[in-house]
């Protein structure tokens, strides 16, 4: 790379959003010539790295969170179904990469694995069958199934009933249509594709100093080789951020109005792995449960089987963590960077309005090694710790946002960000992140390109999505025929 480049495209940050924005650009304007900067010596390394990422593949079949208990007594379900929606989106995505041939085996980064959500005691059962009925009013859920009995629990994930009381009272939901996604095996097939097109050139170790606006619309973005310690300067049309944690400071940087309603929490993670194959053998599902009073969604507890390359493993966790860095690999300047004027006082007044969070957080950090332990009982109740190994998991960034109606609010979920004349966008935020990337990505074509949107890619995105801008919940044969498709590409029942 000479010392200064004209491009169409910069995406800065190799993960999914990056990659999934990067094959979408290349399928709509493949003249365009995008570059790739990652800080980082691999591709995916950071919050979509296996490990890092719950690879749940987010479908809202497990997620109590999703779903939430009004005061009324009512259930919630608008989030649920939006998300089995955009899930649904990403599926017909991968399968339109597998039918062209940009991705060759799917086994490679999806498995079927079933999801289940699990609770125990009265008023949590009571839940999950308020939970239950009021997702069977829906024709994408249909295929779930609810239990109390430990037989049959005891046949979904033998681990959870095995050594626990018959008394006690559980109840369970079992979907068959649960994922387990390797999002960053998935983020390197998806750029080395790319790559091989010819237009598109990801550079590792390289670090984005500065971007800045010229009068002409088009950016001006400083990057440093952090093999050489050389800065170069970027010229590109349209520039996106998708740098996880790190992408927060690099769109103040930016200088846009938009930047300056946003500030960032970041919340670490901590998982006990189980590689005891004997054990690994015995659980097949992702399990999750009820998430403390306070606690972030990336927080829910989850007993998880988890398979990374030909290697099967059970998670448990995550256990919070607190961190200045909003990154895994980051500073512990990263927080501080990134408080401003504008957003001091907003973060602030979230701070005095999440006792909740704050609590959780620190009963979160006082947990043992014992502790963790009896709370994975609660899931597992034969668990032996001499089993389980702490591993820490991935850094998120809780976005705050300063709202016009609302106020300063601490928002859980993800958060785009894009310029007034659509020449800059940015993703805050953390779940359901990668489950969702391709809808997000469809959003940010739609605001950041909308006259070639209209005029030119919303039939060319119908080719690549049967169902865009289409609701399966509302259309069954549409949704029957995706399913299906994507079952058989995808090599899942």
């Amino acid at each position: 790379m000479s010392n200064a480049v004209q491009t169409d495209v910069v995406l800065i940050g190799a993960g999914i959003m990056s990659a999934t924005l990067g094959v979408f650009l290349n399928e709509l304007e493949p003249q365009y010539t995008i570059q790739i900067f990652e800080r980082l010596d691999r591709i995916g390394g950071e919050s979509s790295d296996a490990w890092n990422n719950a690879g749940t593949g987010h479908a809202a079949l497990c997620e109590l969170n999703y779903t939430p208990e009004q005061g009324d007594g009512s259930i919630e379900t608008v989030k649920a179904v939006n998300i089995m929606e955009q899930f649904e989106v990403s599926k017909q995505f991968w399968s339109y990469l597998i039918r062209t041939g940009r991705i060759s085996d799917p086994k490679s980064f999806i498995r079927q694995v079933p999801h289940m959500s699990f609770v125990t005691g009265d008023k949590d059962v009571t839940y999950l069958k308020k939970r239950y009925d009021a997702l069977q009013k829906y024709k994408l859920f249909r295929h779930m199934v609810y239990s109390e009995d430990h037989g049959q629990i005891g046949k979904w994930a033998p681990l959870i009933t095995t050594g626990r009381d018959p008394g006690e009272k559980i109840a369970a939901t079992f979907s068959d249509m649960g994922t387990d996604v390797n999002f960053g095996e998935l983020t390197r097939i998806l750029i080395k594709n790319l790559e091989q097109q010819g237009n598109t050139h990801a550079h590792l170790r390289h670090q984005v100093a500065d971007l800045k606006q010229q009068s002409d619309g088009t950016w001006t973005v400083k990057v440093k080789d952090l093999g050489t310690g050389h800065t170069r300067t970027v010229h590109a049309r349209f520039v996106f951020i998708g740098a996880g944690g790190g992408s927060l400071a690099l769109l103040q940087r930016s200088r846009i109005p938009e930047a300056r309603q946003f500030g960032g929490f970041p919340v670490g993670g901590q998982w006990l792995v189980c590689n005891n194959p004997k054990i690994a053998a015995q659980h097949n599902a992702k399990v999750y449960g009820q998430a403390s009073v306070g606690a972030p969604p990336m927080s829910v507890p989850h007993l998880d089987t988890r398979v990374i390359g030909d290697n099967k493993a059970i998670l448990f966790g995550p256990f919070a963590t607190f961190s200045t860095k909003f990154l895994k690999e980051g500073s512990l300047w990263d927080l501080f960077e990134t408080v401003k004027w504008y957003n001091m006082f907003p973060m602030l007044k979230v701070g005095l309005n999440n006792f909740a969070l704050e609590k959780y957080l620190i009963q979160q950090l006082r947990l043992s090694a014992s502790d963790r332990v009896e709370e994975l009982r609660k899931f597992y109740p034969d668990a032996k710790a001499e089993d389980w190994k702490l591993e820490t998991a991935g850094q998120r960034v809780q976005v705050i946002k300063n709202d016009r109606e609302k106020g300063a609010i601490l928002q859980f979920g993800t958060e785009l960000v894009t310029s007034r004349d659509g020449t800059i966008g940015a993703l805050l935020g953390a779940s359901p992140g990668a489950s969702t990337a391709v809808s997000v990505m469809l959003n940010l074509l739609k605001k950041c390109f909308a006259d070639k949107y209209e005029s030119t890619y919303k039939n060319k995105l119908k080719d690549i999505i049967p169902s865009y801008g289409e609701s399966l919940e509302k259309n069954d044969a549409l949704r029957e025929q995706v399913r299906d498709e994507a079952a058989r590409l995808l090599e899942l029942r």
